[in-house]
């Protein structure tokens, strides 16, 4: 009885220092533009939260309000499930120097209860909960990940470049992968494309990638395609997607996937693996100010002067890391936050460890997107490849 005694008498404290708003007047206040943050966990917060309000959850509420509210004079309604969480939380803010803060009567509780406009949850507990870490960043958060579900990712390749790139979007949780690779799994793929296994030496690459996918977060769809992309099928393969990641091994592929992400108006998450070396830039036909692939490259070179991984060799590890900085674009692509690699080419020389950043702009000579550009035909963009090797 003690410890009730001392706990109610505590909350008594809190309400005689902390106003209490009922849920209809936290809405009113809300339209009038007072900000309302839902306190609770990311799993309780997965089932609904109210209509606008800003997910934080109360372990947090003091490390992260700052970047959220900056303004000490904002309106600010704190709610939680059943209103008592939130008076510790309101309470927390008026020592940090907030002035106008309130924690609403009865949290979520109340809110359902006046029958109060709820943005349905996207994400159940097991997404809350396998995704929590990530969610904690303001910039990504429920609505991010939502956005990460949503989402629909091509990848060219599932060899050394797609591995990385696959394993960690959809450990990520973006909910819709398609693989488009022909090739089978063999032996001296293993010391980089570690998507794949022993046991599948021989299986289809881009179905023992599902496979891998699969297994990590069952949550994700994969549309494993066995197929290589040609001038009669890039188009249709690309159709749908939100962002394409070339982990192509050969120029006429390449060449190919850039001429249909500029027609198609998507962003291509370029890289390209020799040896120690690698490079990584982002193709965004959305944007006036993006070069497209052929800026960079105008023509293909001749096979003896960009020889593949089977010729020249390739340190294990390199295409892990080329590949998680392609991932990690193509999510800054979804989620809209951070700089991409737009105008800019990333190298990385693992020998001396050394990034360097290269200013790429538009070439206004360029047979791809420059003014006199003209689309010959994807079977044109084959046999210049064909020619060049």
């Amino acid at each position: 009885m003690t410890d009730d005694l001392n706990r109610d008498r505590w909350l008594t404290d809190l309400r005689s220092r902390v106003p209490e708003v009922s849920a209809t007047e936290a809405l009113v206040r809300q339209q009038g533009g007072a900000l309302l943050v839902d306190v609770r966990e990311e799993t309780e917060r997965a089932t609904g939260t109210p209509l606008g309000a800003l997910g934080l959850s109360r372990g947090f509420l003091e490390l992260r309000i700052e970047e959220a509210v900056p303004d000490r004079e904002r309106d600010i309604l704190v709610l939680c499930g059943s209103g008592q969480r939130s008076l510790l939380g309101a309470e927390a803010l008026q020592r940090m120097g907030y002035r106008k803060v309130s924690s609403v009567a009865g949290g979520m509780a109340a809110w359902k209860a006046a029958g109060l406009p709820v943005s349905t949850g996207a994400l159940d507990a097991d997404a809350a909960d396998r995704y929590a870490r990530q969610m904690l960043l303001p910039q990504i958060g429920a609505v991010g990940q939502t956005k990460l579900a949503a989402a629909k990712v091509l990848v060219v390749g599932a060899g050394g470049l797609g591995a990385p790139a696959l394993l960690y979007l959809a450990a990520a949780g973006v909910g819709h992968i398609s693989i488009v690779d022909d090739d089978q799994v063999e032996r001296s793929n293993l010391h980089r494309q570690v998507i794949h296994a022993d046991a599948r030496v021989g299986m289809a690459k881009s179905e023992s990638a599902r496979m891998t996918l699969i297994s990590l977060n069952p949550r994700v769809h994969v549309r494993p395609v066995v197929e290589r992309l040609r001038a009669e099928n890039v188009e249709a393969l690309l159709a749908g997607h939100d962002v394409v990641i070339d982990g192509a091994d050969n120029f006429a592929t390449r060449y190919l996937l850039a001429a249909a992400t500029r027609r198609l108006g998507l962003p291509m998450v370029y890289a390209a693996i020799e040896r120690f070396t690698g490079q990584v830039s982002v193709f965004d036909p959305r944007r006036d100010d993006s070069p497209c692939y052929r800026c960079l490259f105008p023509q293909p070179p001749a096979a003896v002067d960009a020889p593949n991984c089977s010729e020249a060799g390739v340190l294990g590890v390199l295409p892990g890391l080329i590949g998680l900085v392609q991932a990690t674009e193509a999510m800054k692509l979804i989620l809209g936050i951070g700089q991409p690699l737009v105008g800019r080419l990333l190298t990385y020389d693992a020998l001396s460890m050394q990034f360097r950043e290269l200013t790429l702009g538009r070439d206004p000579a360029c047979p791809e997107c420059g003014p006199d550009a003209r689309f010959e035909g994807y079977v044109d963009l084959e046999r210049m490849c064909a020619a060049a090797g």
